[in-house]
């Protein structure tokens, strides 16, 4: 399958793309570029991309001129097997570049090891206007050293890796992206189509943005983070011992008095000890273990079914909708109502 992006047809003359780049020119046209590599997940590549050239087609005019580039201009392989066909060898980008992204995916591993490719990104990121990275592209990013001293997000699940591999980054996991300057991350997969909204609204306003949103039937702002689309609870478990059993016993009987002497008394130690080593264990008190639990489950429930709010509450231990509309907007920041919504 080949795959090209909007507004590049590899059969042009070079008459007709010169033809086109001066009427770019004249309308103030926006040279964005993803950069590739073997490995790609193939929707971050074409998904933000997509909305970019759906501001093209709403405006009906040529904001952006879209271009996939990877480092030898040769087809890359993709997460799905099939080969993309990249516009362009970084080498041979023609004009300056207004936003440079670097798509994610598990070839992520090997590029950051590519030093050609670091420092070519290295050297266009600091000439671009803004550049940024979809969900695991973030890795790709920092290894340039562009994220140093930066906030940043990636996917949930790479979270712990990337603050790990760099330290120098800041990691925000909890955003569907995050911008510090003139540098943009997003979250997993589907937020690299937010970041596209956020830019396109950026450059030419939220009435844009909008009508490029409802042509792609998505959210032009989503409340929250990226953790309520994660089925993960954001809780340390202890790998064995009393501190783990109390939790195990806590996540079955979300339902029961789960107070902190009642804990205490399954792990069989005293309260004070207890609320010691379960905050040396695992990093949070166990009344903030409880609740990520029940609010979890909360979600859980939400998703699965048209089940009453104050039933949902019930089952969960929060006992009450305001209960629950509070716990839910502490976690997430939106409210139960708005998840079932939205989502």
């Amino acid at each position: 399958m080949l795959l090209f992006p909007h507004g590049v047809d590899s059969s042009e003359s070079s008459m007709v793309r010169k033809r086109r780049t001066a009427a770019e020119e004249k309308a103030g046209t926006r040279l964005v570029v993803m950069l590739v590599y073997p490995g790609v997940m193939t929707m971050d590549v074409v998904g933000p991309l997509e909305a970019f050239a759906a501001a093209n087609a709403e405006s009906h005019q040529p904001l952006y001129r879209l271009a996939i580039v990877s480092m030898d201009g040769k087809p890359v392989a993709t997460s799905l097997g099939i080969r993309l066909f990249p516009s362009v060898a970084a080498s041979r980008i023609a004009g300056p570049i207004d936003t440079l992204l670097v798509s994610g995916g598990r070839g992520q591993v090997e590029a950051r090891t590519n030093a050609a490719l670091l420092k070519w990104l290295r050297a266009q990121g600091r000439k671009a206007r803004r550049c940024g990275s979809i969900c695991t592209g973030a890795f790709v990013l920092a290894a340039s050293g562009l994220l140093d001293g930066k906030r940043a997000t990636t996917h949930w699940a790479l979270a712990d890796d990337l603050r790990r591999h760099y330290p120098k980054v800041t990691v925000d996991i909890d955003r569907i992206f995050v911008r510090q300057d003139s540098i943009y991350t997003s979250a997993g997969v589907t937020a690299g189509i937010d970041l596209a909204l956020a830019l396109i609204e950026e450059d030419h306003g939220r009435k844009l943005a909008l009508r490029v949103a409802r042509a792609l039937v998505v959210y032009l702002q989503r409340e929250g983070g990226q953790e309520q689309f994660s089925s993960r609870l954001q809780a340390q478990f202890t790998d064995s011992g009393p501190i783990r059993d109390a939790q195990d016993w806590a996540m079955d009987n979300l339902s029961a008095d789960l107070s902190g002497p009642a804990l205490a008394q399954r792990a069989g130690m005293s309260e004070r000890t207890f609320r010691r080593a379960f905050f040396a264990e695992t990093g949070e008190t166990s009344r903030e273990f409880v609740e990520r639990a029940r609010v979890e489950a909360a979600r859980q429930l939400l998703d699965e079914g048209k089940l009453p709010l104050q039933t949902v509450a019930r089952r969960c231990g929060l006992e009450t909708m305001d209960t629950l509309r509070r716990a839910f907007v502490r976690r997430f920041g939106i409210t139960p109502q708005q998840y079932r919504e939205r989502f």
